[in-house]
């Protein structure tokens, strides 16, 4: 949205509203739903569960060749259950010929995939719902104001996790969604980034070939709620993997393989002080045990990578 307008309010009715500006500028989530979008075609429809991504298609606008499909924050992957077997239905049924088929995408936020929405999505696995989840991210509800949800870091400050003098920003460890996943047995989960588009393009390329869940953790920049500048999200996307903060892996039928592992990791403070939501951790004074807890549960987990 054009910066002189604060709210959709303040735009005049005979401004046209044009698909796609009401996101921020540079989120990383959006690159990555863009490449989602190309490599899956137009014979895709996307479920999206409420989140940042919902301001991408506005009615009666959408910047998608595909179809989108909208639903609330914990309902979307059973929107694409219902999706799923009615194209099934009709395929059979031969009303819809096979050509005709399109792929099942759900579309959420961390907050919903790591939380609100964490039981629908556990039941399509379950059932082996033939479909592609990509959850953007950000690590926070970023839409809402960018609260805290299940995915924010130990550590970080967000609106609900405000720094003090008593408390250092967020005190709850983030979850391990890939491993809760995984524990599910689907046969594709992968980790992905903004900052390394041939690897995402080779893992969407290769579940392709799967029938079944096709999960998707996308690393995603925000820029507003990291306090980033819009220039700066593949940079910060990069560190996070090159501080091993961000593992590049996928687990196929549960054999888990990083697709990427550095020869020498940078320290996680190279990652941590590119963002304002880190801030609070180097000054007015440096926060040492909290950087320290940081850069030992990185080397813990690669360490048993390595092994």
């Amino acid at each position: 949205m054009d910066s002189k307008y604060k709210t959709l309010k303040d735009m005049p009715l005979e401004e046209e509203l044009v698909p796609g500006t009401l996101l921020c500028a540079g989120c990383g989530g959006a690159l990555l739903v863009r490449i989602f979008e190309k490599m899956l075609g137009p014979n895709a429809i996307t479920i999206n569960a409420a989140g940042c991504m919902t301001m991408l298609s506005v009615f009666p606008y959408t910047p998608f060749k595909s179809s989108w499909f909208y639903t609330a924050m914990a309902s979307a992957p059973a929107a694409a259950q219902g999706v799923r077997d009615a194209l099934d239905m009709l395929i059979e049924k031969k009303k819809v010929d096979k050509k005709d088929d399109l792929k099942v995408l759900v579309l959420t936020g961390d907050g919903a995939a790591s939380g609100i929405g964490l039981q629908a999505t556990s039941a399509a696995i379950h059932r082996g719902l033939d479909f592609y989840y990509l959850v953007y991210d950000n690590e926070a509800y970023s839409n809402t104001g960018f609260q805290a949800s299940e995915s924010s870091p130990f550590g970080s400050a967000t609106k609900t996790t405000v720094p003090t003098d008593i408390i250092e920003g967020s005190t709850l460890q983030k979850k391990d969604l890939f491993e809760i996943w995984r524990a599910h047995r689907p046969p594709y989960v992968a980790t992905i980034s903004p900052a390394y588009m041939t690897d995402v393009m080779h893992k969407i390329e290769k579940s392709s070939q799967i029938t079944g869940p096709k999960l998707f953790i996308a690393h995603s920049p925000c820029p507003p709620g990291w306090g980033i500048d819009s220039d700066k999200v593949i940079r910060v996307a990069k560190l996070a993997v090159e501080t091993g903060i961000w593992p590049l892996k996928e687990a196929v039928n549960g054999e888990v393989r990083h697709t990427l592992i550095q020869g020498k990791r940078l320290p996680v403070e190279e990652y941590l002080k590119t963002q304002e939501r880190f801030e609070h951790l180097f000054k007015p004074v440096r926060k040492e045990k909290i950087i320290a807890q940081l850069q030992q549960s990185v080397d813990y987990y690669w360490k048993s990578v390595t092994k």
